[in-house]
């Protein structure tokens, strides 16, 4: 499973260019010399990520805490002083291309990933790097929609990376230096990962991206310490396996269905909640007749094992590309224990995370693909929507009415914040030969040109009736997360480049950033010395806010 094939990676350069960073409160000299007492940082164990919400000043993983909800209790940054808060610093990448990092936080110290798989630690009160580390990419990756990273998992004294050539690294955290490097897959088949893991006890969990080169999807766990794999669940079941029998003939080789969003976890039932893209190929149904499990699809597993407990399908023979891999929330209402998810197919889904059951699926978005629900109450996809020769015309657009940009539950207002779009496109199909590692869509889609301009929104939607309390309109969709806190505040960019502050229960603006980028990451937000930071990745910059 090693591969030491690349020793010269394992020399991270420390202190790697102080001119990375953009101190707004320290003379550059001085930053320069404060590299001999970078800040002290105790190590994280599987109980501090299980205890990740009494630790608000730190951000420990991708979405905050195990239950996907991006909300901080922190609220020193509040709806009274918001329209205080100015720039402290920002740390330049670069790096070229879609920035699209969650930093994490840990006792002072700022792990980011960016561009083409660039690794670094900074020092969070003011920008300055401690070290960094550069993977060295084979000049033939595929990677489908960008060179980009999402970010980082911790456990211990080491950081876990996923790449871009569909490698999975664990980096020590005090210096860069690589612990151990492991091969998931060749991804000469189209294959590559750029999710941020999710650590569970001495576990690394991660899936795959390359839905749109018909690989084999699959979801990995990997030994923290030593990098040795301890299973992989399969996303497309292979024969004898259940859920076989919906696919047609040999169509599961090339089945797809990618894991390329980071998973949830409630260690109540000790259960792990991940969600899946699209089949392949993604705009045409000929060839792979059935359900085509498990694609687009919500999965309850068993963190040691892998285990299958249950399924929810969102999108049975998705034929428009309605990946459901966005983060799907983990929420108490009551005595229920439920899942929230915003999907890409433009409904708004609340299901019971015991057992998996919908309860129920409203659209929060323009939806023409679906006019009906089975008895159940999920939706069942028209026969007159399914891409044709000639084109036909659907709501949701091939991006969605959100994509994986990541939302927000705050359990003060009990609301549910998500990015949406309107977009409608015209798809159309055509027959296309598989050729391994090479694109594999089976169709094409174009934009609408009779439907009005695309537009933007940030929803906020109540979970237990589905309906829409307000939006803030963006000047256009934007692929922007939300972040909610304490402080009675929701924070989201647009692709214009403002960084923005709202006001939970209204929807009102209270502050904007001009960062002179578009926002394609999701924001978060941090505590150091009893201050506290807004960050948010825009351009090839990570920028941080606090009241001055």
């Amino acid at each position: 499973m090693k591969n030491a094939s690349m020793p010269h990676e394992s020399k991270s350069r420390l202190l790697a260019t102080l001119g990375m960073a953009v101190l707004s409160s320290l003379p550059i000299a001085i930053a320069a010399l404060s590299f001999l007492a970078p800040p002290s940082s105790a190590q994280v164990t599987a109980q501090r990520l299980l205890d990740a919400g009494k630790e608000p000043q730190n951000w420990l993983m991708y979405s905050g805490d195990y239950a996907g909800r991006r909300y901080s209790t922190l609220e020193q940054i509040n709806s009274e002083n918001a329209a205080s808060l100015a720039p402290k610093w920002a740390y330049q990448t670069m790096g070229g291309g879609k920035f699209e990092t969650t930093p994490l936080v840990v006792d002072g110290i700022l792990y980011g990933t960016g561009q083409d798989d660039r690794v670094f630690a900074l020092d969070a009160r003011s920008g300055r790097p401690i070290w960094q580390y550069q993977r060295a990419l084979p000049g033939d990756i595929r990677p489908c929609c960008g060179r980009v990273n999402r970010g980082l998992a911790i456990l211990g004294d080491k950081v876990f990376l996923g790449t871009l050539d569909a490698h999975v690294m664990a980096l020590d955290a005090k210096t860069g230096n690589v612990a151990w490097d492991v091969t998931a897959v060749d991804y000469r088949g189209g294959y590559s990962i750029t999710l941020a893991p999710l650590v569970i006890k001495n576990l690394v969990i991660i899936g795959v991206s390359g839905g749109e080169y018909g690989i084999r999807g699959f979801i990995d766990a990997y030994d923290a310490a030593t990098g040795e794999r301890k299973w992989r669940f399969y996303t497309v079941p292979g024969p004898g396996e259940p859920g076989h029998e919906t696919w047609e003939g040999d169509s599961w080789e090339i089945g797809g269905a990618p894991a390329w969003i980071t998973g949830t976890y409630d260690p109540v039932t000790n259960t792990t909640y991940w969600t899946t893209g699209n089949p392949s190929p993604s705009n045409r149904g000929e060839g792979r007749a059935g359900d085509n499990l498990y694609s687009n699809s919500l999965l309850a597993l068993e963190p040691e094992t892998g285990k299958l407990k249950w399924y929810f399908q969102f999108s049975k023979h998705d034929e428009h590309d309605y990946d459901a891999t966005q983060v799907p929330v983990l929420v108490e209402q009551g005595n229920k224990h439920l899942i929230l998810q915003a999907n890409r197919n433009g409904f708004f889904y609340v299901i019971d995370r015991v057992n998996g059951k919908l309860i129920n699926a409203n659209a929060y978005a323009k939806v023409t693909w679906s006019d009906s629900k089975d008895a159940s109450g999920t939706p069942i996809a028209r026969k007159d929507a399914s891409p044709t020769p000639e084109g036909n015309r659907v709501c949701p657009g091939a991006a969605g009415a959100t994509n994986w940009m990541s939302p927000t539950y705050d359990p003060q207002t009990k609301l549910f914040y998500v990015t949406a779009r309107e977009q409608c496109d015209i798809f159309s199909t055509a027959p296309q030969p598989y050729e391994a590692g090479h694109a594999y869509y089976g169709s094409a889609y174009f934009p609408n040109d009779d439907a009005a301009p695309f537009t933007g929104a940030l929803r906020a939607i109540e979970p237990s009736t589905g309906k829409i309390k307000w939006e803030w309109k963006h000047p256009s969709p934007t692929w922007s997360g939300v972040l909610s806190t304490a402080g009675g505040l929701v924070f989201s960019g647009d692709a214009e480049g403002n960084f923005i502050a709202l006001d939970a229960a209204s929807g009102k603006a209270l502050w904007h950033f001009q960062c002179g980028a578009s926002v394609y990451a999701s924001p978060m937000t941090f505590a150091v010395d009893g201050k506290q930071y807004v960050a948010v990745a825009a351009g090839s910059a990570l920028f941080t806010f606090a009241l001055p």
